[in-house]
């Protein structure tokens, strides 16, 4: 009787003390994952890249006397055509603003034709062709992480030829020209793999007028032209960039 009595004493102490005992053990912590959200694309850094598209030339023939007063206008045409090149730039980046430069040179082969509007020229077609050209640019864009939206400016240089046709054939031609002008342009690229991108890009360039003259395939002096107008260039292009970073956002 006692042996119960006792132990009966024993489980009561016991239940009693585990609250005690509980109260005193450290709260449980809780250690939360840290989220980790998409990275952030950089655009700094050197890339090359390809291009190809297609444009029209605008070209308007004035005769002229050989000091290049205007004597009559001989009419306008478009020179349109293919274009494939490719570029060279370097970018940084600030924030969601990003600067760079690039140069750019292109194969052409725009061409086109128009008759002479001038009576005493009747039959002739003033024929022009641009063979290639190059642009030296800075921009200015805004990323939104792998898309960038820029504008671009700088200068241009093309390299163009002027024929006289009669009956098809080449009665008069201007010798090769590299002309300056300037160029305005704009692009949106974007990043579909890490370091390579692809874009779709409009230029406008500004051609100086041209005083040139023609001479026959015997060398004879055929007359003088003022030769005016500008281009507009669409392009698809796909770069590659080298060494930037991508930084991780937590």
């Amino acid at each position: 009787m006692r042996k119960i009595w006792l132990g009966t004493v024993g489980l009561v102490a016991l239940g009693m003390a585990a609250p005690a005992l509980a109260a005193d053990l450290p709260a449980r912590t809780y250690t939360k994952a840290p989220v980790l959200l998409p990275a952030l694309y950089d655009w700094s850094g050197w890339y090359v890249g390809i291009n190809g598209g297609g444009g029209t030339e605008n070209r308007c023939f004035d005769f002229t006397t050989p000091a290049g007063a205007f004597i009559a206008s001989e009419g306008c045409h478009n020179a349109s055509g293919g274009v494939a090149g490719g570029q060279i730039g370097y970018r940084w980046q600030m924030n969601s603003w990003v600067f760079g430069l690039e140069a750019q040179g292109d194969w052409a082969g725009l061409s086109g034709s128009n008759a002479s509007t001038v009576p005493a020229f009747a039959g002739d077609i003033n024929r022009s062709r641009m063979d290639a050209f190059g642009l030296f640019t800075g921009q200015i864009g805004y990323a939104w992480n792998t898309t960038l939206l820029y504008v671009k400016g700088g200068a241009a240089v093309v390299a163009d030829r002027n024929d006289i046709l009669v009956g098809g054939l080449v009665s008069a031609t201007a010798p090769g020209d590299n002309r300056w002008g300037g160029t305005v342009g704009v692009g949106v690229e974007y990043s579909f793999y890490p370091d390579w991108s692809v874009a779709v890009e409009y230029d406008h360039i500004f051609i100086g007028n041209e005083l040139v003259s023609f001479t026959t395939p015997a060398g004879a002096f055929a007359g003088t032209d003022r030769i005016h107008g500008d281009a507009d260039l669409v392009m698809a292009r796909i770069n590659y960039r080298f060494g930037g970073p991508v930084i991780p956002k937590y």
